[in-house]
């Protein structure tokens, strides 16, 4: 027969109150013989058969009577109603002892016996509960897990007796592990989706560009060429997004010491064609910041950011400024521009996929609406975090935290 939990926890219980009340018993039972053997003298009662010496014999018609003898504390023989009160304050002073060994030594006894009860009661109980301890905290690091879907592969594999309790573990490593592969699925999913539609895009721009630069090619099929081709690059823009963006989302395993002030410096360099055909300034201050991660990884990070600040800018006079510097066991980069102002509560929003300020889903649309997302996933990977914060004058202020490279 299987026994429950709450029969496991009913027996411990039982057998450590008996087991305290046995304790609690004995221990009263020492501390009141303990004060009845303390050094007194004794009070002997007795009862004479036979008068004492001195006295004359009964008659042999005459039943000899008994008669009551005692020896008080001093050594008197008492009789009669003297020895009948010598029995009575002896009796009153038995049951004084009695009750105040009861009450008072009995009562630290009790203390004692509780607390011992209690402290085993406590370590029983912290043993039993320990499993669901170990569920607790399984489901606490599959919570709090940078991002969703990564720390599923954690199970809780609870052995034991087939009780509640494993039963509970095993529903919840059932759970998690259909979780696991379903993020895998959907990750497989874009992965795959995205490989198999660059062939055909790239095999379209192909002959759109053949058809372009036919010499029989009018003006009207080269201006509709170069709208395809923009259209084409903007869903091959999309599709490399959705292929970094499930790449990021993977759990980084191989890392090498990276710089973030060498990295701003490149990518600025980069973009800086870019800066000044939309008329931004770029301004950096490459700051020492080591960590580690995966370099490529943590140049698209930048490089987004970076991008991001350059499009949603001011046409004229805008600026991007790139920080990186190291602050309190971490390392930061910072980009901040100019730009339109920003709802407080829309910042939230913008590190969510093909999320935009205004439901622009054209073509001229300034990119493919995973820039931020990409963003967060790479920091998430690298146990980083991101935050953004709109400037009080338009733009926005974007800071990338890491965990700083010890070496």
């Amino acid at each position: 027969m299987k026994l429950t939990l709450r029969a496991r926890l009913m027996l411990i219980y039982t057998g450590l109150f008996l087991v305290a009340g046995v304790l609690l018993l004995a221990l009263t039972y020492a501390l009141f013989s303990n004060q009845l053997s303390r050094d007194h003298r004794v009070i002997i009662q007795g009862k004479y058969l036979s008068p004492p010496s001195g006295t004359s014999a009964p008659s042999a018609d005459k039943v000899p009577t008994k008669e009551l003898y005692v020896m008080n504390s001093a050594g008197d023989v008492l009789t009669g109603p003297d020895a009948e009160q010598v029995m009575e304050e002896q009796n009153a002073r038995v049951k004084a002892a009695a009750t105040k060994t009861l009450l008072t030594q009995g009562s630290i006894a009790l203390v004692i016996v509780g607390g011992l009860a209690a402290g085993f009661g406590w370590l029983v109980a912290g043993r039993v509960l320990a499993p669901l301890h170990r569920v607790t905290d399984t489901a606490k690091r599959i919570a709090t897990a940078p991002a969703a879907g990564r720390g599923l592969h954690e199970r809780i594999a609870l052995k034991g007796p087939d009780d509640e309790v494993k039963n509970l573990a095993d529903a919840f490593d059932t759970m998690v592990e259909r979780l696991d592969h379903s993020f895998d699925g959907q990750r497989r999913f874009v992965a795959n989706a995205s490989h198999e539609l660059r062939t055909p895009l790239t095999l379209g721009r192909a002959l759109v560009e053949v058809a372009m630069h036919r010499k029989t090619a009018s003006d009207d099929v080269r201006q509709l060429g170069e709208t395809l081709l923009e259209i084409n690059a903007r869903h091959e823009q999309l599709i490399g997004g959705l292929l970094l963006l499930a790449d990021s989302e993977k759990q980084v395993t191989a890392t090498y010491p990276v710089n973030l002030a060498d990295v701003i410096t490149h990518v600025t360099a980069q973009l800086t064609p870019e800066a000044e055909t939309a008329g931004v300034t770029v301004t950096t201050e490459p700051g020492d910041a080591p960590t580690t991660g995966d370099a490529l990884l943590l140049e698209r990070l930048v490089h987004n950011l970076v991008e991001n600040g350059i499009r949603h800018n001011l046409s004229d006079g805008g600026w991007v400024h790139v920080v990186s510097r190291t602050a309190g066991g971490r390392v930061e980069v910072e980009v901040s521009n100019s730009g339109p102002s920003i709802p407080p509560y829309e910042v939230e929003g913008l590190f969510k996929p093909f999320h935009r300020l205004a439901d622009d889903r054209l073509v001229g649309a300034k990119g493919a609406g995973l820039g931020l997302s990409i963003v967060q996933s790479v920091a998430q990977a690298h146990d980083g975090s991101v935050s953004a914060k709109p400037r009080d004058v338009g733009g926005l202020a974007i800071i990338v935290s890491l965990p700083v490279d010890p070496g």
